[in-house]
């Protein structure tokens, strides 16, 4: 969070959710603490790119988009994740859409860059009209002071990522600034009125890398369109043995929908399948270590997937793991959702 004088973003309204994330605090599971960090790594690591920002640089993820941003200062950002379209109003803007205000140059561009946009500013203050931009996500784009950003809800998926060059500012906790919502560590959820500087105005540590050579990129996580089946690749888990080759195969074959009770600690799946056909052993586990991805098998016979927030440990069996891809795949998935695994050896 920011002072008004050095915050480049005022969140007025944040949708179902909106939280910041980075890379995650890996290393602490011996503390009870997951490595959390961003449900899709795949749109996360491309907003960044697009921006220029150093790799784990903060960003906000959102939830069914509804993310609106007042823009307090010039800023390149990016929005990437599930395809959804991002709408920039803009007050008293000339044919050419430029500000109509006093701006300075962007980090990265020349003076003459500064110069011409400051003459446009003084034909736009003339002009007098209101300007409305829309971008597809998987673009980076400039806003100005006094724009306003909204973000609309997916076309399909469920999060999106927006960056911002030099990464959003925020207190580490555990040298994350990510936001677990298991253990509720790291910055609270976004609230409308919160005030965000970039962490490149308060440290220098956290200055962006080069200027960014492309404005566009390929979508990073495949998010099939909307009559498509999801497809989790996933191996063989530490206790796949439990379920025998009838249980592997069983939940491999049945068609699985994503329930509404899902988020960032999980993916809750459902089916007609029966529970019987998943189980060839019987007997308690003792609590062991979980990853993300880890697909769980509690004794209803439906499959939880764990995702970025999961528990350090759980009791329950672990059939198989998802690939790092299928994770941020399973991220995007939202309630209804058909799925599939594939047994990624096959």
């Amino acid at each position: 969070m920011s002072t008004e004088q050095s915050a480049v973003f005022e969140v007025l309204r944040t949708g179902p959710l909106a939280l910041l994330q980075d890379g995650g605090r890996a290393g602490h599971a011996h503390l009870g603490v997951t490595a959390s960090g961003a449900a899709d790594r795949g749109s996360f690591v491309a907003a960044n790119r697009l921006v220029g920002n150093q790799v784990g640089a903060a960003a906000l993820e959102t939830v069914f988009g509804g993310l609106d941003l007042r823009v307090l200062r010039t800023a390149l950002v990016a929005v990437t994740g599930a395809p959804a379209i991002v709408t920039v109003t803009r007050p008293a803007c000339d044919p050419f859409g430029l500000p109509a205000h006093p701006v300075a140059p962007l980090a990265g561009t020349g003076p003459s860059t500064g110069a011409v946009l400051a003459a446009g500013a003084v034909l736009a203050a003339e002009a007098g009209r209101t300007a409305v931009f829309t971008h597809p996500t998987d673009r980076s784009f400039v806003v100005f002071a006094g724009d306003t950003l909204h973000l609309g809800p997916p076309e399909r998926g469920l999060r999106n990522y927006v960056a911002v060059r030099g990464g959003f500012a925020a207190a580490p906790t555990l040298g994350s600034r990510s936001t677990d919502v298991l253990s509720g560590l790291g910055p609270p959820p976004l609230a409308a009125g919160a005030l965000f500087a970039t962490a490149r105005d308060t440290a220098a540590a956290h200055a962006p890398g080069s200027w960014p050579s492309a404005d566009f990129v390929r979508p990073a996580t495949r998010i099939p369109p909307a009559a498509e089946t999801m497809r989790l690749s996933l191996l063989r888990g530490p206790r796949d043995d439990r379920f025998g080759e009838a249980g592997w195969r069983a939940l491999l074959d049945a068609a699985w929908t994503t329930g509404s009770a899902s988020n960032r600690i999980g993916v809750r799946l459902e089916s007609s399948i029966a529970v019987a056909p998943l189980f060839a052993a019987t007997g308690e586990l003792p609590s062991e270590g979980m990853v993300a991805g880890a697909v769980q098998v509690p004794p209803n016979g439906q499959p939880v997937v764990f995702l970025r927030d999961h528990p350090v440990t759980g009791g329950y069996p672990v059939i198989g793991v998802l690939t790092e891809a299928s994770i941020d795949r399973a991220a995007q998935l939202r309630p209804g959702d058909p799925v599939r695994f594939v047994d990624r050896t096959e």
